[in-house]
C-alpha cells in the first residue's frame, strides 16, 4: 500500500511537471489567442514541449501502476495534489513567487475534488457501451469543444481559460470512458484493443490536447490545470454512473457533502482564474512582449 501511494505522489509531480513544461512552448508559439490544430504541428518539433508532453504519459503511467495496488478512493485524490506541483512548478519557470491566496485556491480545489471522489462508490463490473452510445459521447465532446474553440477569442482571458481547460478535460474525461471499456476488452483478450472504440478515443484525447494548449496560452496556467483535474475525473465518473453501471454516493448526507465538496473546487477554480498571476509571456498580460520580439 505504501509503495503505491508513493507512485501515485511521484505520478502526480511527474504530470504537473510536464503540463508546466508544455505550458512554456505553447505560450510562446505563433498565432492567434487560440491557435487552430496547427499549433500542435509547430509544439511537436519543439524538443521541451516534447518532454514535457513525456512526462504526462509517465505520469498518467505511474497513477495507473499505483492504481493496481491501492483503492481507487485513495489513489485518485492523491492524484490531486499535482495541482499544488504544477502552481509551484509554473512560478519557478515563470520567475515568479507564489502567493498564499493561489496556495489557498489549490488546497481547496484539492480537498474539494479529493472529498467528492472519496465519496462515490467504485465497482468492479466490467464495462461495456454501444456504438451510438460512443459515437453520442464524442460526438458532444467534439461538439462542445469545436464551440468554445471557435468562440474563446472573445471572451476575457481569465474566462477564456477556464472554458477551453473545461471543454479539454471534458474531451480527456471522455477519452478516459471509452479507454476504460477498451482497457476491460484487452483485459479479457488483448485483440479487444483493436475496435472501433479506439479511434474515437484517440480523435478525443488528441482534440482535447488542442484545447489544452490553448488554455496554457492564455497564461493563466494554474486555473487550467484545476480546471482539467476537476471536468476529466467528474466527466469520467457521470459516464460511469450514466453508462457504465456504477454508483452514486447512498445517503442524503453523503450526496450533500459531495456536493460542497464540489462547490468547493469550483470555488477554488474560480478564485485561480481570477488571480492576476499569470505567465508574463501570454498575450495581454501586463508584462508580455509584442509578437514580433517573443523567443520561440
Amino acid at each position: 500500500m505504501l509503495w503505491s501511494i508513493l507512485t501515485a505522489v511521484a505520478g502526480a509531480f511527474v504530470l504537473a511537471l510536464g503540463s508546466a513544461l508544455q505550458e512554456r512552448d505553447a505560450v510562446r508559439a505563433p498565432g492567434e489567442q487560440v491557435a487552430r490544430a496547427g499549433v500542435l504541428l509547430h509544439l511537436v518539433r519543439r524538443p521541451r514541449w516534447l518532454i514535457g508532453s513525456g512526462a504526462a504519459v509517465l505520469g498518467s503511467v505511474l497513477h495507473l501502476v499505483a492504481l493496481s495496488g491501492a483503492p481507487l478512493t485513495i489513489i485518485q485524490p492523491i492524484g490531486v495534489t499535482g495541482l499544488l506541483f504544477a502552481i509551484v512548478l509554473s512560478s519557478l519557470f515563470n520567475r515568479q513567487s507564489v502567493s498564499a491566496w493561489q496556495v489557498a485556491a489549490g488546497v481547496a480545489v484539492m480537498v474539494g475534488l479529493g472529498g467528492m471522489l472519496w465519496l462515490f462508490p467504485h465497482g468492479s463490473q466490467a464495462p461495456a457501451m454501444a456504438t451510438a452510445t460512443a459515437l453520442f459521447l464524442a460526438g458532444g465532446a467534439l461538439g462542445f469543444g469545436a464551440l468554445v474553440h471557435f468562440t474563446a477569442h472573445r471572451m476575457p482571458s481569465g474566462v477564456r481559460a477556464l472554458l477551453l481547460a473545461l471543454s479539454g478535460g471534458a474531451a480527456m474525461g471522455t477519452t478516459s470512458g471509452l479507454a476504460r471499456v477498451i482497457a476491460a476488452g484487452v483485459a479479457h483478450d488483448w485483440v479487444g484493443f483493436i475496435t472501433w472504440l479506439l479511434p474515437l478515443a484517440a480523435a478525443t484525447a488528441v482534440f482535447g490536447a488542442l484545447l489544452m494548449q490553448n488554455a496554457y496560452r492564455t497564461g493563466h496556467f494554474a486555473a487550467a490545470y484545476a480546471a482539467l483535474l476537476i471536468t476529466d475525473p467528474v466527466v469520467g465518473v457521470g459516464i460511469g454512473i450514466s453508462l457504465l453501471g456504477e454508483g452514486v454516493p447512498g445517503t442524503p448526507a453523503t450526496q450533500a457533502a459531495a456536493a460542497a465538496f464540489a462547490a468547493a473546487a469550483i470555488a477554488g477554480t474560480i478564485a485561480l482564474a481570477r488571480t492576476r498571476h499569470r505567465n508574463p509571456e501570454a498575450q495581454g498580460a501586463p508584462c508580455s512582449a509584442p509578437e514580433t520580439t517573443r523567443s520561440h
